[in-house]
């Protein structure tokens, strides 16, 4: 039995987000535009058969593939938005489910922290050397995901909606993790896109 944790389907890839995957992609590099699914199920190990389910059902891309203890994740994309929806459709009916059978998104944290300090910028520097900077006197959205995968969409939606810095976008794990960094009213913009976006995956599970 394969549990469904997270299925999002990401029209197209923010410049950003497709830059931040690229740095921790294990597999071909997803570019800007990209349409991209983000899969997470359980058991762990159950990711190698959709895989190669999704590789051989369409001309698609493999990003990245991450088998943990309890949970195993993978990415696919390509530029044809067709494809990326054909192999997400082919592993879905393998599985027997649908888009309502994954997991709800629960939010266990969101914060804005207005004009950050500069020692508390430098080690958020130092911890999240994979997205771009904080900058001391910016404010800074976070927010904690489970599943982790959501964080891709709330990070994506927000980077549509608003001229933020994105520093951290982390999608593996029990809990995905956002860190988000601007101006204050960019930051505002951009937290509301985020949320807006978690409430939307939520309503569509029925």
């Amino acid at each position: 039995m394969i549990s469904l944790r997270t299925y999002v389907l990401i029209d197209a890839l923010q410049p950003q987000l497709a830059s931040y995957m690229a740095t921790v992609s294990q597999g071909f590099l997803p570019k800007p535009g990209d349409s991209c699914l983000w899969l997470e199920v359980e058991p762990g190990m159950a990711i190698h058969r959709l895989t190669d389910i999704a590789l051989k059902a369409a001309p698609v891309h493999l990003g990245s593939q991450v088998v943990e203890r309890s949970f195993g994740s993978m990415n696919i994309h390509h530029r044809d938005q067709a494809s990326v929806q054909e192999a997400s459709d082919v592993v879905l009916h393998w599985m027997g489910a649908d888009v309502s059978s994954r997991k709800n998104c629960r939010v266990a944290w969101h914060e804005i922290i207005r004009g950050i300090n500069a020692d508390h910028a430098v080690l958020i520097n130092r911890q999240n050397r994979k997205g771009s900077m904080v900058l001391a006197g910016e404010s800074i959205f976070i927010l904690e995901t489970e599943p982790a995968g959501y964080i891709t969409y709330a990070a994506n939606e927000a980077e549509k909606a608003s001229n933020i810095t994105l520093c951290e976008a982390h999608a593996v794990g029990a809990f995905g993790r956002l860190t988000l960094a601007g101006r204050e009213g960019d930051i505002d913009a951009a937290a509301r896109a985020a949320m807006d976006a978690v409430e939307r995956l939520n309503r569509d599970n029925g």
